[in-house]
């Protein structure tokens, strides 16, 4: 006798459907703080448009040191991913982490190109970083430091990594040059392609973030490289789909090298890092805490240390898988407006960053003058 096999019935479907949804507003504590699943789904969408443009910035930066841009671009996916998963699974915050533009900026910039640091001594340092930082972070240490440092130092940092985030992004497309003589820095030609582009793509984005558009950075992104692959012979199209190879030659993964980070001309470096991520990250986990509505009587984050040991946990990840230093970022913010209050928006910002690295190739389609706009937006957050 030949066994019948049945489908499942429209009521079976209905239970199981049910179940997967109580079982999500039990584990994500959905209800009890005020939020529906719908929510949370449209609240991490909206995180992941509107950080999604690290994929491309954080290559670009860290391509320009010398680093394997298609790497970075994984290891960038790869940072994202653990980090806003951890911080969605565990600590049940709707707040994603990613590679820090800032920090990505110190470590191309001043310690590979400007002190000259090996790239895997480099990755080394960041691995130790992230070791350091996860230790005050579980101590307490980072709190007490925040909370009895002055005010005008913490804002002078976020002042300081912005206007040399500003100069970086400005360079990019030589609409600031170095000069000869007199002051460091001068003038570029205004009127070339680079410079006109990035000019109004930073309008357009300020237009957009101004208007509550999502995405508008990466919009403003994807706009100036679909005008750069048009008009543009230095834009070629290498692609759209590829196969992460985590192991391939130009991997960065396990590269990095922790004894020559050791090296007593590094570890001030490491320290450096260390105090820039927290005025850099905790202050931003603040303000999207206050955002969410997660504060206590007190005024104190829901979960807050969970949340400061995720994003320095995700620091040890980057110097593993070779990216530049993670922190939960502001973006966090738009997918908080939109309604998120649990890790459930965080979660699924992790998931669509794993599938993004298998859209590596279209990274190369992104010239610096469409990356600029988002930095120059990012400075004006510091």
């Amino acid at each position: 006798m030949q066994s019948q096999q049945t489908s499942p019935t429209p009521e079976v479907s209905a239970t199981q459907s049910s179940g997967l949804l109580s079982f999500l507003d039990r584990f994500f504590t959905i209800s009890q703080r005020g939020s529906t699943l719908k929510r949370e789904l449209i609240a991490g969408l909206t995180t992941f448009l509107a950080m999604v443009y690290s994929v491309i910035v954080v290559p670009n930066m860290l391509g320009a040191a010398g680093f394997d841009t298609g790497a970075v671009f994984i290891a960038t996916c790869l940072i994202a991913a653990f980090g806003s998963l951890l911080m969605g699974l565990w600590a049940n915050l709707p707040m994603a982490i990613g590679c820090a533009i800032s920090l990505t900026a110190f470590t191309a910039f001043s310690m590979v190109l400007g002190q000259g640091i090996s790239i895997p001594v480099t990755l080394g340092a960041i691995f130790l970083m992230g070791v350091v930082f996860t230790f005050v972070s579980v101590t307490g240490i980072r709190q007490w430091v925040l909370t009895n440092l002055p005010k005008g130092i913490a804002h002078g940092t976020g002042i300081g990594i912005g206007l040399f985030l500003l100069l970086i992004a400005t360079n990019s497309v030589q609409l600031i040059v170095a000069n000869d003589a007199g002051l460091p820095v001068k003038l570029g030609d205004i009127n070339s392609l680079p410079v006109l582009a990035a000019i109004i793509g930073l309008a357009a984005t300020i237009g957009l973030e101004k208007r509550g558009v999502p995405g508008g950075i990466l919009l403003v992104i994807i706009a100036l490289s679909l005008f750069g692959l048009i008009f543009d012979p230095s834009v070629q199209y290498q692609g759209f789909f590829a196969w992460p190879n985590l192991m391939s030659e130009q991997s960065l993964i396990g590269q990095l090298d922790i004894m020559g980070a050791l090296n007593p001309v590094v570890l001030p470096i490491v320290l450096a890092l260390v105090m820039t991520a927290i005025f850099d990250a905790t202050g931003t986990i603040r303000a999207v805490a206050g955002q969410a509505e997660l504060l206590d009587e007190k005024d104190n984050i829901v979960g807050g240390g969970k949340a400061l040991t995720s994003d320095s946990v995700s620091s040890i990840v980057a110097g593993a898988v070779g990216g530049a230093p993670a922190a939960v970022y502001i973006e966090s913010a738009a997918g908080t407006a939109a309604g998120g209050k649990t890790g459930l928006t965080a979660t699924i910002v992790g998931v669509l960053f794993l599938l993004m690295m298998f859209l590596a190739p279209l990274s190369y389609l992104v010239p610096d003058y469409a990356t600029a706009p988002a930095l120059m937006s990012v400075d004006l957050l510091l």
